[in-house]
C-alpha cells in the first residue's frame, strides 16, 4: 500500500560539480524533479511508502531515470512508458543541467525539456480512481508539472479532484519557473493556473508564490509574511495549511533559512531560524522542506513540529549534491533538537 503519490516530471540532472556548464568535460548524473523530489525525500528520509506518476520515453535514457528512481525506493509501477521513435521526434526524456553557484555567482539551471513524454500526458490517461482507491493518504503536485504544457494543467486538475473525492489529503506547490511560461502567457497565465489548482489543495507549500499580482515579482520582507499569508488564505479558502520557506541569500554559499506557516487552528507559526547556513547545493531544498512538512502533518505532530521537520530537512538537503535528500531522520531530529556539526564516531 502506498502512503504518498506525486505527479510530476522526473528529469536526468547533469551536475558539473565545481565547474561551469559551458566549460565542463564531465558530469555527475542524478534524477530530479520538483514533485518527485518530495516523495523521494519522504521515502528515503522518513520511511513512507511512495510512488510517482510520470511518463518516460522507453529508451536507455528513460530506463536510466527509472533505475535512479528505484535506487531512491520510490515505486515505479505508475510510470507511463511511451514508445521511443529513435530520435525523440514525438516524445523524449527531460534533461536538466545545473551548476551550483559560488559566492556572488548564483546557481544556474539550463533545462532541455520541451516535448517530453510527460508533457504530453493527456487527461483521462491515468485511472485516478484506481490510484487513490487503495489507501493512499496524501497526493502532491505543483506548478512545475502544471506548467509543462496546456494538457498537464488539466491532468493536474483531474488528479487533484479525484484525490479529494477519495478523501486523500492534497498538497500543491506553485513553484513558478519563468522558462516554462515564456511564450505561453508568462507570469499572468501561471498565476491563473496556480489559483485554479490551489482550490483543490488542503495544504499549499510555497504559499508566498500566490501573493501579489503575479509570481516572481520580488522578495517579501519578514514583517510582510503574516499579511501575505492572510492574503493567500483569502484567495484559497479551502486550504487548511499554508506554508512557506523564508530565505535570504547574501551569497550562493551562505543562506539565512527559516519558514512560516498558517492554519485557522493555530494562526501564524514560525519555524526554526538558521542564519548563516552553509550551502553546498540549494536545488531541491524547497522540496525537502515540503517532504518534512508532509511527514509531520501525516504523523499528527502538530503544525509547529511539522514546520520544524520541513525546515531542518530542507536545510540538510542543501548540504549534499543533487536534487534529492541524502539526510536521515536521525539527522533531521538532531538538528531540530539543536545538534551541531561535530564529528560523530
Amino acid at each position: 500500500m502506498i502512503d504518498v503519490v506525486a505527479l510530476g516530471e522526473v528529469m536526468l540532472r547533469f551536475d558539473p560539480g565545481e565547474e561551469r556548464i559551458r566549460t565542463a568535460r564531465t558530469f555527475q548524473v542524478w534524477e530530479g524533479g520538483g514533485e518527485y523530489n518530495v516523495v523521494r525525500g519522504l521515502r528515503r528520509c522518513f520511511g513512507l511508502r511512495t510512488a510517482v506518476v510520470t511518463a518516460l520515453a522507453d529508451n536507455a535514457v528513460g530506463r536510466l531515470v527509472e533505475d535512479l528512481i528505484l535506487q531512491g525506493g520510490v515505486d515505479t509501477s505508475l510510470i507511463r512508458w511511451v514508445p521511443d521513435d529513435g530520435i525523440g521526434r514525438t516524445a523524449r526524456n527531460g534533461l536538466n543541467f545545473v551548476e551550483r553557484g559560488y559566492g556572488i555567482r548564483g546557481a544556474l539551471g539550463v533545462s532541455d525539456r520541451a516535448h517530453t513524454a510527460v508533457s504530453q500526458l493527456p487527461k483521462g490517461d491515468v485511472d485516478w480512481d484506481a490510484v487513490f482507491g487503495g489507501g493512499v493518504r496524501w497526493f502532491h503536485t505543483g506548478g512545475i508539472f502544471a506548467g509543462l504544457s496546456d494538457t498537464t494543467v488539466d491532468v493536474a486538475d483531474e488528479a487533484m479532484a479525484a484525490a479529494r473525492r477519495h478523501g486523500v489529503t492534497v498538497s500543491y506547490d506553485p513553484n513558478y519557473r519563468p522558462s516554462l511560461w515564456a511564450g505561453r502567457g508568462g507570469a499572468d497565465r501561471a498565476r491563473e493556473v496556480d489559483l485554479r489548482l490551489a482550490q483543490h489543495a488542503d495544504v499549499v507549500v510555497g504559499a508566498l508564490g500566490l501573493t501579489g499580482p503575479r509570481p516572481g515579482e520580488g522578495p517579501i520582507r519578514p514583517d510582510e509574511v503574516p499579511g501575505a499569508l492572510a492574503e493567500v488564505a483569502d484567495l484559497v479558502p479551502t486550504a487548511r495549511v499554508l506554508a512557506t520557506t523564508l530565505r535570504d541569500v547574501p551569497s550562493a554559499g551562505v543562506n539565512d533559512w527559516s519558514s512560516a506557516a498558517w492554519s485557522a487552528e493555530t494562526g501564524l507559526v514560525t519555524g526554526p531560524r538558521m542564519p548563516g547556513l552553509h550551502v553546498l547545493d540549494r536545488i531541491g531544498s524547497g522540496d525537502g522542506f515540503a517532504a518534512g512538512l508532509i511527514h509531520g502533518l501525516l504523523s499528527d505532530a502538530g503544525l509547529e513540529r511539522a514546520l520544524a521537520y520541513g525546515t531542518a530537512h530542507g536545510a540538510l538537503t542543501m548540504t549534499t549534491p543533487g536534487d534529492v535528500s541524502m539526510a536521515s531522520l536521525a539527522e533531521v531530529e538532531a538538528l531540530i533538537a539543536g545538534g551541531s556539526a561535530h564529528v560523530r564516531r
